[in-house]
C-alpha cells in the first residue's frame, strides 16, 4: 500500500457514504499475506486515520466491544510458506525478523490476553484459516500452535479470510466455530477439498460477506451473497450456569 498514492483512495471510495451505515462503522484491520508485499508498515501510518478516522490497523491488537472482546492476530509470520521467498525484495519483514522470536512473543501475548478477557464472548480474527476446505485449506502452523491456545481459553469464534469463499465449520472437540469470510474477490474457484469435512455446516464458493449478531445469551451467524440474500444462519447459545445457593 502507498499512503501517498491511489491505493487508500480506492479503499475509501469503496467504503464511503454510498450506505450511511458505513459512515459510523469502524474498520479495525489485521494484515493479510498480500499486505506484506511492498511497504507493510504503511498500513500503520497515522496519515490513513487523517483521511478516514474509522481506519485502525496494527500487527496484533484487542478491540473491546462490550459483549465481546476481539483479538486480531497477525498470522502471516506464523505460516512458514510465507517465508519460502523471504529473499524476495517485494516482501517487507521489518518488525518480524527474527521470525522465531516474533512468533514466540506473539503466541505468548495472545495466550496472556485471552486469559485476561472478561467479556461474554471471545473472538479471534486472523488472515489464515485454522479450519477450511477451500483452496488454501488449514494452516498447519495455526493448527499446531495457535489452536491449542484458543481451545484452552474457551474462544467462541475464530474468523479468517485468505480463502476466497464463505465457510462455517463447527469444532468437533470444542465449542469453537470457525468462520471464513474471504469472498470479496477471486471467488468461484471451484476448489473444495474432499478431506477433513467433519463439522462442515456451510460452504459457498461465490462472493459475499458474513455478520455476527451477539447478545448475552446467544450469537447469530449469518452468511450473505453479494446481493445481500441470506444463504446460511446458525445460532450459538451460551451455557447458563445456575448457582446452587
Amino acid at each position: 500500500m502507498d499512503v501517498d498514492g491511489n491505493d487508500w483512495r480506492k479503499i475509501k471510495d469503496r467504503f464511503c457514504v454510498t450506505n450511511w451505515l458505513l459512515t459510523w462503522i469502524s474498520l479495525p484491520t489485521v494484515l493479510g499475506n498480500h499486505d506484506y508485499r511492498g511497504d507493510a508498515e504503511a498500513h500503520f501510518s497515522p496519515f490513513l486515520r487523517q483521511i478516514d478516522s474509522r481506519w485502525f490497523c496494527l500487527r496484533s491488537f484487542i478491540v473491546n466491544a462490550d459483549l465481546a472482546e476481539i483479538i486480531f492476530v497477525d498470522t502471516t509470520p506464523l505460516v512458514k510458506s510465507s517465508f519460502l521467498n523471504s529473499d524476495n525484495p517485494t516482501y517487507d519483514w521489518r518488525g518480524v525478523i527474527p521470525r522465531k522470536r516474533y512468533i514466540t512473543n506473539l503466541l505468548k501475548d495472545v495466550e496472556c490476553a485471552l486469559r485476561e478477557l472478561t467479556a461474554k464472548w471471545k473472538i479471534v480474527v486472523g488472515n489464515h484459516a485454522i479450519r477450511s476446505i477451500g483452496f488454501h485449506g488449514d494452516a498447519e502452523e495455526l493448527v499446531n500452535y495457535l489452536l491449542p491456545i484458543l481451545k484452552a481459553n474457551s474462544v467462541d469464534f475464530y474468523i479468517n479470510g485468505h480463502d476466497h469463499c464463505l465457510q462455517h465449520i463447527s469444532g468437533t472437540n470444542s465449542r469453537m466455530e470457525f468462520l471464513t469470510s474471504g469472498a470479496g474477490s477471486k471467488a468461484w474457484r471451484g476448489d473444495m477439498k474432499k478431506q477433513r469435512r467433519e463439522g462442515l455446516r456451510f460452504f459457498y464458493d461465490g462472493q459475499g460477506f458474513t455478520s455476527l449478531l451477539l447478545s448475552q445469551f446467544d450469537a447469530l451467524i449469518a452468511f450473505y451473497d453479494a446481493y445481500g440474500t441470506v444463504l446460511h444462519t446458525w445460532n450459538v447459545w451460551k451455557p447458563i450456569y445456575h448457582s446452587s445457593m
